[in-house]
């Protein structure tokens, strides 16, 4: 979204769209909205491998950035605070659907769920699939790091562990994938 103008002066689109927002301007917002949803979308439904919950993380997200955009400091690029806001989203939906799990079986027994390369060629369906498939840790960690760039550092903060635990799920992650794959993962 950056732009340069003919006399060289640097405009940054983004920039003016958040601060618009910041004062109430709903278009701006929306053009934001549409910019950077698919890849939100995107993030929530690897983390969460359903598409209606990764729909509800993602309109989740936009409400609590909408809530809390008067806060955004622009250290990190929108895109990354919106990928935290969404990590938070769909760990929170994920810690919450456990414990109606737990709480539900409990009833039941008193009587009332960094970079990679493939050596050789997969369907992007297979990938997903073996993805989709991790632990969830391992997944997090993997879909953080290695499909969104993210460092050890940065995904170890977005998901609430050290930086060391984050290293191990990502060792696990590559592991777990070569088996399922049967191919090297880098």
């Amino acid at each position: 979204m950056t732009q340069i103008e003919p006399e060289g002066t640097r405009v940054d689109w983004e920039g003016a769209l958040v601060q618009r927002a910041c004062v109430g301007d709903v278009r701006a917002f929306e053009r934001l909205y549409r910019e950077h949803a698919g890849r939100v979308y995107g993030l929530c439904l690897r983390m969460t491998r359903d598409p209606a919950v990764a729909e509800d993380c993602t309109q989740e997200t936009f409400i609590n950035a909408w809530k809390a955009l008067a806060r955004f400091e622009t250290r990190s690029s929108l895109a990354t605070w919106l990928h935290r806001i969404a990590v938070n989203v769909a760990l929170a939906k994920r810690r919450k659907a456990s414990l109606i799990v737990e709480s539900s079986t409990e009833d039941e027994e008193e009587g009332i769920e960094g970079e990679w390369t493939l050596e050789t060629p997969l369907e992007v369906n297979e990938i997903e699939a073996a993805i989709a498939g991790l632990p969830e840790g391992a997944r997090d960690v993997l879909v953080l790091n290695a499909i969104y760039g993210y460092s050890h550092s940065e995904a170890a903060q977005m998901l609430g562990v050290a930086e060391g635990t984050c290293k191990a799920q990502l060792h696990r992650a590559r592991g777990l994938l070569r088996k399922k794959l049967g191919v090297e993962v880098r």
